[in-house]
């Protein structure tokens, strides 16, 4: 069993900054591809942002130039960098992390339960 939880959501006001982590802990072998997405109220999920094993990165455009992804690959955690944010940034931010449980398994995604950012004067 793999556990992923999130934390450092909040309330924040517009223009402020907050950082995002996500741990994943259990039977794990080998971490692929790590990725924040969102939903806002009545909206879809979104990917916001995504790095790779090798610390590529890609971001949705609404995003690019404020929010950074990161990982630390011995912690096994990955985190969500975000400035200037805005009211339209608000959401349910949800981590997903391609775990392998053994050396002859594949990756299986694994999501965790999700944290509020609530951005507002």
């Amino acid at each position: 069993q793999v556990q992923v939880v999130e934390s450092g959501g909040g309330l924040v006001q517009p223009g402020g900054s907050l950082r995002l982590s996500c741990a994943a802990s259990g039977s794990i072998f080998s971490i692929g591809a790590m990725a924040w997405y969102r939903q806002a109220p009545g909206k879809e999920r979104e990917l916001v942002a995504r790095i790779t094993s090798g610390d590529r990165t890609n971001y949705v455009d609404s995003v690019k130039g404020r929010f950074t992804i990161s990982r630390d690959n011995a912690k096994n955690t990955v985190f969500l960098h975000m400035n200037s944010l805005k009211p339209e940034d608000t959401a349910v931010y949800y981590c997903n992390v391609a775990v392998a449980g053994s050396w002859w398994s594949g990756y299986v995604e694994v999501w965790g339960q999700g944290t509020l950012v609530t951005v507002s004067s």
